[in-house]
């Protein structure tokens, strides 16, 4: 697994533990260029993720250069859908 975001965001560290946790080798790098061709070494299957801030971008970019070397299909997978509302505070609520 290769997750794209910060060293210092905690949301894009957590995807590389939970990852590790799962018994998933996983990589935080910040940009495409930091990739480490060495740790593809017998991957036949490949998951990319990002932190939260990390901008789609950055993604494109990885795919991009993963392409270069490899034969490459992508396929987004939905693994939870998120229905978390979260309503104004009552102050805010008359003014929106």
């Amino acid at each position: 697994m290769l997750v794209i975001g910060a060293p210092n965001s905690s949301n894009s560290v957590r995807l590389v533990e939970v990852a590790e946790r799962e018994g998933t080798p996983a990589m935080l790098i910040q940009r495409a260029s930091e990739l480490d061709w060495d740790f593809l070494a017998g991957v036949g299957t490949l998951g990319i993720t990002a932190g939260a801030s990390a901008p789609e971008l950055l993604v494109r970019e990885l795919v991009d250069r993963l392409s270069e070397r490899f034969t490459v299909s992508e396929r987004e997978v939905e693994t939870n859908r998120e229905t978390i509302a979260f309503k104004l505070p009552r102050g805010l609520e008359a003014a929106a």
